[in-house]
């Protein structure tokens, strides 16, 4: 058989080899991986819980939201973290090969024919928040195909760290995994770029270019200055800034994380005008693209990528606007190059402040938490002339310390200060502070 032959030939059994072992991964040299998360299986006889689930929301690669039978959560969400691995940050942050990991999770559970979560004990186990379920999460990549086993699959291919990964029901397996993946030098142990992750400068541009062209933005760091509307309560804030050309707002939410020391915080008070650099990102539990990864370096105040204050004593907008264009109003923008581009008006206003008058309150739904006692979140869903809009309100507090209940708004109109958002692919209003709902008398 002539060389060229011979190459051919193996170049086919390699592709073919492949196609049949989705879990294989070579490393240098072509060398061939083990594939572990194929090489152990699921025992359904264990003491062990398990539950049949589906995807509701992917957060990041090692965290999962799940629809499960209110016998499991009465909301019927478990809020699963992936035992024995801890992949890069793709969320709060931005990390090397982070983008990969949460892809790489996406990707075979969207594709699953069934997926599975067990617990590592004979119980269910709640992470060190006390807000997620620390689970195995196995998933059929056929109908007719066995179980894999996706936390061991991430380390498999270097796409997660080692965390606790060795005192667990599958610690050999997870460890043989991870050394596997360092000798082959697997993406985080490649010592190589991440080709998903921005190394440049922050791109320097306007919150209306941002807003604009949000997906061209996403993984990149950029630069921009707008004034602190809203603090959430919750590591985050909110911030706008004028566009004089088009006479309206633009914003967007940046989520700060637990990074900042003092100073820092101070930066981003409500009414400071500032100087934002991060990273762009599309954070699908909250259904809504933010800035993250912000830095404040003390000994470093002019770094261009600090954070920066410009200046004080600024109010939000709290723009005025009508129900109806809200919900149906479009904007038509026109780039450097002349081009007309039309675009929702409530779209555009993501982020933003505005006010509304004049909501009648015909329904009130009401957030439970996982024991079905009320959160003090509502959502209102009103009319104004015919048109429907929706006002989600975080748990305000009355001036004697009381919680808002229904009662307080069902079947009564109501003013509304907050913040252009989205949720389940409908535009909303989202109040954060008591002030910003007042009923009429």
């Amino acid at each position: 058989m002539k060389q060229a032959e011979k190459i051919s030939s193996f170049l086919l059994a390699l592709l073919l080899a492949l196609t049949l072992c989705p879990g294989i991964a070579l490393g240098e040299g072509g060398a061939e991986a083990v594939d572990y998360a194929g090489s152990i299986i699921l025992d359904m006889a264990s003491e062990t819980v398990k539950q049949e689930v589906t995807v509701k929301t992917f957060v990041d690669g090692d965290t999962t939201h799940f629809h499960v039978p209110e016998s499991v959560s009465p909301d019927g969400v478990l809020k699963a973290r992936y035992l024995g691995i801890n992949t890069p940050e793709s969320t709060g942050m931005v990390q090397e090969y982070g983008k990969a990991a949460s892809n790489f999770t996406r990707e075979k559970l969207e594709n699953a024919a069934a997926i599975l979560v067990e617990s590592d004990t004979g119980e269910w186990n709640v992470d060190a928040t006390g807000g997620r379920l620390l689970v195995w999460v196995w998933y059929k990549p056929t109908e007719d195909a066995p179980y894999r086993n996706l936390n061991i699959e991430l380390l498999q291919n270097g796409l997660a760290n080692a965390n606790s990964s060795a005192q667990n029901r599958y610690g050999e397996t997870c460890v043989a995994a991870i050394e596997q993946a360092r000798a082959m030098k697997l993406n985080l142990y490649s010592g190589q770029p991440d080709p998903d992750f921005f190394y440049g400068d922050a791109i320097e541009l306007t919150l209306k270019e941002l807003r604009c062209d949000m997906e061209e933005y996403v993984g990149k760091k950029v630069a921009f200055t707008g004034v602190i509307s809203v603090n959430t309560g919750a590591s985050g804030v909110y911030v706008e800034s004028y566009d004089a050309e088009t006479g309206l707002y633009f914003g967007i939410p940046i989520f700060y994380g637990y990074g900042l020391s003092g100073p820092g915080l101070r930066i981003l008070r409500v009414g400071n005008e500032s100087r934002i650099v991060g990273t762009v990102q599309y954070y699908e539990a909250g259904d809504a693209y933010q800035v993250a990864g912000l830095t404040y370096k003390m000994m470093k105040k002019n770094d261009p990528d600090n954070i920066q204050l410009v200046s004080e004593g600024h109010t939000a907008a709290y723009t005025p606007t009508d129900p109806e264009t809200f919900a149906n109003g479009k904007v038509t923008i026109e780039d450097e190059e002349g081009q007309s581009r039309e675009f929702d008006y409530a779209m555009l206003a993501l982020g933003t402040s505005v006010s509304m008058e004049g909501l009648t309150v015909q329904n009130v739904t009401v957030s439970r938490d996982d024991a079905g006692d009320p959160t003090g979140e509502m959502t209102l869903r009103c009319v104004a002339d015919e048109t429907e809009i929706q006002v989600r309100l975080a748990a305000l507090q009355k001036e004697d310390g009381a919680f808002f209940t229904a009662e307080d708004f069902l079947g009564k109109t109501v003013d509304v200060k907050g913040i252009v958002d989205s949720f389940g692919g409908n535009y909303q209003i989202k109040v954060f502070l008591a002030d910003g709902i007042t009923v009429r008398p």
